[in-house]
């Protein structure tokens, strides 16, 4: 079977995504992004400024994206190891305490499955707290 040398990455940004993150730090400074479960809200990535939302010991990082943490509740978790998490970002407000809503745009997370190699890695190299 094949193996992977380098890291499986289990969320990755878009170029818009990306640039959008960067023009929220330069404007608001350290953020972190986190995406609970449910509906509504609570199933779209959030970013936030650091320190604005408590993170407990039911949350998990899931990784980094343009150099934020992307966090995620337990439960989302299990729902999420599947496939790697793709973060995009749309034109449009959602009405969300996200902070790229003040500039008339969210972000938007979906997800593609892992293959069979990159599945054999992650299962090999578990988060921590996972």
């Amino acid at each position: 079977m094949e193996t992977l040398e380098t890291p499986v990455e289990r969320v990755v940004a878009s170029p818009e995504a990306l640039a959008l993150l960067e023009r929220l730090k330069a404007r608001h400074g350290e953020v972190m992004f986190y995406q609970s479960h449910g509906c509504c809200d609570g199933s779209t990535p959030m970013c936030l400024r650091v320190g604005e939302m408590t993170l407990g010991q039911a949350d998990v990082r899931l990784g980094t994206v343009g150099g934020v943490p992307f966090w995620v509740g337990r439960t989302q978790f299990e729902y999420l190891e599947g496939g790697q998490v793709l973060l995009h970002a749309n034109s449009g407000a959602l009405g969300t305490f996200s902070l790229e809503d003040a500039e008339d745009m969210h972000f938007v997370a979906t997800q593609r499955l892992w293959t069979d190699v990159e599945w054999a890695w992650l299962q090999a190299h578990p988060l921590e707290g996972a």
